[in-house]
């Protein structure tokens, strides 16, 4: 379960618990503030505050799967991922949009590695585009991607893009001209951080939902702040953030921060094994999935991240920490829709 706290006065100066200390700055302020922390907090230590308590399921709530649905009705996401030496970000990202639900899923790459990332997985459409002497994507891709936006529901934006000269330009058009939501992480953050001063995005304003999906290096870049100061105030930085460039924020680390700058959840699953490469590259296909259906952006989101951590956890269960892989992730995705879903 989640509890929704709606704190408006402070009556004494206690430390509040772990993971939800960061959240009271405006209860501290006097403001009215409603936040969502995981119920296995010490939330029996709040009683400096008056309070209303409201909880609500977790998982967050499930989106509904018609049974006369269609390829159309569960949507289309294009994946824009992959350079030479890092298909393997691609063909991660691609499998889990699958798994997160998506009825068609297509994966543009360059085209030197189309090939490998076609035949990791037979349910994925791919397309090869132009690519630099280097292997990654240069600005002749981007026509071609914003033509095969027209087409999908959501895109997910940059695992293993790698960081060539023209990486920037393709990155922050994307961010700012793509009318469907979109998920940036990993190179594709790199390449638009450029594009921030002191925190704010100094480009044209973004033409639909964003999603960002930093840890907390590059969300230092994005930020302007340091990594201790983001480690101090994990919720609040996120929020301030998420509120000043109008777009949905994913901080990850234990305790995964999600906010639309309004709302602010703190993840509970997850573990440690999910600390390898390629597991963010799975969270940026699971939520293009989800972004895909229509839903609400900051409830889709919140969603995959309890489905990612869930899966994580499932996968520590059978494997270790120590011994699961990135690659692993996908096929616990489905077991951790089945551990979700009612009457499994």
């Amino acid at each position: 379960m989640l509890v929704r706290l709606e704190c408006w006065r402070q009556a004494a100066d206690e430390e509040p618990p772990l993971g939800i200390r960061d959240l009271t700055t405006d209860v501290q302020a006097g403001r009215q503030a409603e936040y969502i922390v995981p119920s296995k907090s010490p939330l029996d230590r709040f009683g400096m505050f008056e309070m209303s308590l409201e909880t609500e399921f977790d998982p967050p709530e499930l989106p509904q799967r018609p049974a006369d649905g269609h390829k159309g009705t569960f949507g289309r996401t294009l994946i824009v991922a992959g350079s030479r030496g890092m298909s393997g970000a691609a063909c991660l990202a691609g499998v889990a949009a699958l798994r997160g639900g998506a009825g068609l899923v297509t994966v543009a790459c360059p085209v030197g590695i189309q090939g490998v990332v076609a035949g990791y997985e037979p349910g994925y459409m791919t397309i090869g585009l132009p690519e630099s002497t280097d292997g990654q994507f240069s600005i002749a891709t981007l026509d071609r991607i914003s033509h095969l936006l027209d087409g999908n529901d959501s895109v997910g934006v940059g695992p293993g893009l790698g960081g060539s000269a023209d990486l920037p330009e393709v990155v922050r058009r994307l961010f700012s001209e793509t009318r469907c939501p979109l998920v940036l992480d990993a190179d594709g953050l790199n390449a638009l951080a450029g594009g921030f001063r002191g925190g704010r995005w100094e480009g044209h304003e973004h033409a639909g939902p964003r999603v960002l999906t930093p840890h907390p290096g590059e969300f230092a870049r994005l930020s302007g702040l340091s990594i201790s100061e983001i480690e101090a105030r994990r919720a609040e930085v996120s929020r301030d953030f998420a509120r000043k460039n109008h777009l949905i924020l994913v901080l990850k680390g234990p305790g995964t921060i999600v906010t639309d700058g309004q709302r602010v959840s703190v993840n509970s699953t997850g573990n440690s094994g999910m600390a390898t490469g390629g597991s963010g590259d799975v969270l940026t296909g699971l939520t293009s999935a989800l972004l895909a259906r229509g839903d609400d952006p900051f409830e889709s989101t919140r969603l995959a991240v309890y489905l990612h951590g869930l899966a994580g956890d499932l996968a520590a269960e059978a494997m270790s920490e120590p011994g699961m892989i990135a690659s692993d992730l996908p096929r616990f995705i489905a077991m951790a829709w089945k551990q979700a879903l009612p009457g499994r």
